[in-house]
């Protein structure tokens, strides 16, 4: 305060100066402002004239927290989320973090053993014949320790790092869905994790090393018919109680459960289980409702009802209910033992601020991956009207559609997992991570479907698109359902966590406590108007004069200085909403959703740049950095104007018009320029596509069919390089257009050869192209009375015409 009375002097001390006010009347002006002053100065005077009316009008107007909300809102710390939140993000904390990178073991084992698994299941497979992995496929992700990535050495696991475990589910996912999920549950959200966090020594010694060998096969049981989103509504409950067990007397709880969606459980050997406690007896204690607790069971555990499957979409990956009726557990089976007993919703929310990081972002990358990286080779052999598809406008679009939205995902992948890796849990960011990711997967693989066309829609082995596109709802419900994800849990907790005040004015009022709460009011005050100041100055110099970091790659600068603009925006808008709308903001999910916008928008497009930034600013790469970023910044664009347009306070819509944008925002979605940059660099072997793609299998047509698409890719080059030598022959009536059916192409290169015109060395390459092209663009056909769950499927009627296959052997 001693700064305003200051900046007040100096401001009455000028207008006198300058002449704009008469010596009386800076008298006055101040003999008015001195009492105001010196009440914001004199803490005691302002905190009973001010404090504590406005703390009493604050505990009426912000809801009561529960303890689930308020263990769900703790969980996990707040990282460059609340940078942007705060209105003048540091720059130079973001681009000073490590970039994410893997050792020589964690590499190797990439490279070799998560090659090899691959090699192993494949998504025709597992849902057309197995129905879940291959044995051979369970058998070896066991015995490699893909089960056990997260414990550590010592416990017989790999200990890998969050970005290694990141990487391993990508691959896996560019290549068998049932193999990425059954490997990412044991390492995600499960008993694994909840050991190595909560766990007894005893807990920990018996059951870490046996999860790490696939000894034990993890599941985690928590959501209820009736507490979906809602999880901590279960109602599934545990008495505690007395029985007798193992020929003694012992405490536990005699639980009842009901749960579905459980990944792993049908072939779970030890069953991790959330339930309500409840001590009507007061045998723990003097709490009736400590609350929810974990505990973890064995399979074969008498009362224990397991083994039954959920068919998700055509996923095979194993998921399915288990119930239990007035089962008795004893109290040694609950997760860190009686201590733990009433903690187990602060335990799965401060794992999960973790794990959501990692598992779905992942995995939803690794299939957008080999999404665009069979599609930009496909469209770039696939010709129609004498030239490749992908020279199409109209295609062109929805290929920057799907590298642009893969590049901002895999740089928020990367960015996500490597904050975990430097010891952050930021559950707004994981939260961001989740929604984000699966619903541009979805974008990425429906624009993927459009373009392929019918090659997408027939099923066979040939097609590496059909189950993604069957499963990629599957994803949008996981962890919590994205509508849900996206108006409640994203702004939910960001607006109290990452605010600077916020979560300390909640605590001070609810406890009572006069002295911290005048200090956060009135920092919150002094917060507020700053932001508003700089938002006006903003405003009415359209953000020309805000700085951005002097060591950023110049091309990008103006994309610093709009999300600094954006963060100061949401930053003002926030403090509005929450001061005009208060505790109803709570219930008011198309506003907290908009405000969510923004702030994931701000963090996507700060992952974009500083990937850029740590993968050294290849030149190459930047039109798929100017596509992201500026779709990033349109939408957050999209987001404010909605919200100014649906804003329940319409003063403070009018408001923020008129300090944050007085002359309008003006964002603009990527234009035709950037998206056929984008959609060439898809259909152009190079360093850029390379990384775009990097991390996926590499597919070989000795293992999968549909590796002869990237084959085919693979020698395009060469083939249209000769095709261009021979234009001028073609003009000339020496030899025809290279004929646009690909059965015809090798007569087409045996005449040329005849004619000279090529050697025979160039024609056996073209013969090559044409059958690996060939089977490219063939899709798959079984005869009528073909059956799939015998296995017959496996092998397709071979529609690769004859004369080609001889040719191309």
């Amino acid at each position: 305060m001693t700064w305003w009375a200051l900046l007040a002097g100096l401001w009455i001390l000028a207008g006198w100066m300058l002449g704009i006010v008469s010596p009386s009347t800076a008298g006055v002006m101040a003999a008015a402002a001195a009492p105001i002053l010196a009440l914001l100065m004199l803490r005691p005077l302002r905190s009973a004239l001010l404090s504590r009316p406005a703390m009493g009008a604050f505990r009426q107007i912000m809801p009561r927290m529960s303890a689930t909300e308020q263990a769900a809102v703790e969980a996990g710390n707040v990282w460059w989320d609340a940078e942007l939140f705060a209105g003048r993000p540091d720059w130079r904390r973001l681009l000073s973090t490590p970039s994410p990178g893997l050792t020589a073991e964690e590499q190797r084992f990439l490279d070799v053993e998560t090659e090899h698994l691959c090699d192993l299941a494949n998504d025709w497979e597992t849902t057309s014949v197995w129905q879940d992995l291959s044995p051979e496929a369970w058998a070896y992700a066991k015995h490699k320790g893909f089960l056990g990535m997260i414990v550590p050495k010592a416990y017989g696991g790999l200990g890998f790092s969050a970005y290694a475990h990141s990487q391993v589910i990508q691959k896996l996912s560019t290549r068998c869905s049932a193999a990425a999920v059954s490997v990412m549950v044991p390492n995600s959200l499960g008993p694994a994790e909840l050991l190595l966090h909560y766990g007894t020594e005893d807990q920990k010694d018996h059951y870490l090393p046996r999860l790490a060998r696939g000894e034990e096969i993890p599941c985690f049981a928590l959501t209820n018919p009736y507490a979906g989103s809602d999880a901590a509504a279960i109602t599934d409950t545990g008495v505690v109680c007395k029985q007798m067990w193992n020929g003694e007397e012992t405490l536990g709880f005699r639980i009842s459960w009901r749960k579905r969606y459980i990944t792993l459980a049908p072939v779970a050997t030890v069953l991790g289980l959330a339930f309500r406690a409840v001590d009507p007896d007061g045998l723990l204690g003097d709490e009736a409702e400590p609350g929810i607790t974990c505990v973890l069971i064995p399979r074969d555990h008498p009362g224990v009802n397991i083994g039954r499957r959920h068919w998700p979409l055509n996923a095979v990956f194993q998921n399915g209910p288990t119930t239990g009726d007035d089962v008795f557990v004893p109290m040694e089976m609950v997760i860190g033992g009686r201590a733990q007993v009433g903690a187990g919703w602060r335990m799965l929310m401060e794992c999960l601020a973790a794990g959501r990081a990692i598992s779905l972002p992942s995995s939803n990358v690794g299939m957008s991956k080999l999404a665009v990286g069979m599609v930009g080779a496909y469209v770039a052999i696939r010709r129609q009207f004498n030239q490749p598809i992908g020279a199409f406008e109209g295609v062109q679009e929805a290929l920057a559609r799907m590298a642009g939205h893969l590049y901002a995902t895999d740089a928020l992948r990367r960015l996500a997992a490597a904050a975990l890796d430097q010891g952050e849990k930021p559950s707004v960011v994981s939260a961001i991570a989740k929604y984000h990711v699966t619903e541009r997967a979805r974008t990425v693989i429906n624009d993927a479907m459009d373009v392929i066309g019918g090659k997408g829609v027939c099923m066979g082995p040939s097609n590496y698109l059909a189950r993604a596109y069957q499963q990629v709802p599957v994803a949008i419900t996981v962890e919590g359902a994205n509508i849900m994800t996206r108006t409640l849990i994203i702004y939910g907790q960001g607006a109290i966590r990452c605010h600077p005040y916020v979560l300390t004015l909640m605590r001070t009022a609810e406890a009572g406590e006069l002295r911290p709460f005048d200090a956060a009011l009135f920092g919150y005050v002094g917060f507020l108007f700053r932001n508003m100041a700089r938002a006006l100055t903003f405003g009415l110099t359209g953000g020309v004069l805000i700085a951005a970091p002097r060591d950023a790659a110049p091309q990008l600068k103006r994309y610093y200085r709009a999300a600094t603009r954006f963060s100061t925006l949401l930053a003002l808008a926030s403090d509005l909403s929450m001061a005009t709308v208060g505790g109803a903001l709570k219930r008011k999910g198309a506003l907290t959703g908009r405000l969510g916008d923004i702030l994931s928008q701000l963090f996507i497009l700060s992952s974009v740049l500083k990937r850029f930034e740590d993968e050294g600013r290849p030149a190459e790469d930047l039109p798929f950095v100017h596509w992201a970023a500026q779709d990033a910044l349109a939408r957050a664009g999209a987001a404010w104007r909605s919200l100014l347009a649906n804003h329940p306070s319409r003063g403070a819509a009018l408001f923020l018009k008129l300090i944050g944008a007085p002359f309008g925002l003006k964002t603009s979605e990527p234009d035709d320029r950037c998206a056929a940059a984008v959609a060439a660099l898809m259909q152009t072997h190079g360093p850029a596509r390379d990384r775009l793609i990097a991390g996926s299998w590499t597919a070989r047509v000795e293992v999968d069919p549909i590796a002869v698409t990237l084959a085919a890719f693979e020698l395009y080059p060469q083939v249209e390089a000769i095709e261009r030598r021979l234009k001028d022959a073609v003009r000339g009536g020496v030899i025809a257009r290279a004929p646009q059916n690909l059965t015809l192409l090798d007569d087409w290169a045996a005449e040329a050869q005849g004619k000279g015109l090529i050697t025979a060395q160039e024609r056996e390459l073209i013969g090559r192209f044409a059958a690996y092209a060939d089977q490219a663009i063939q899709v798959d056909d079984f005869a009528p009375d073909f059956d799939i769950a015998a296995g017959l499927a496996r092998r397709p009627t071979d529609t690769t015409p004859a004369k080609t296959k001889k040719k191309a052997a």
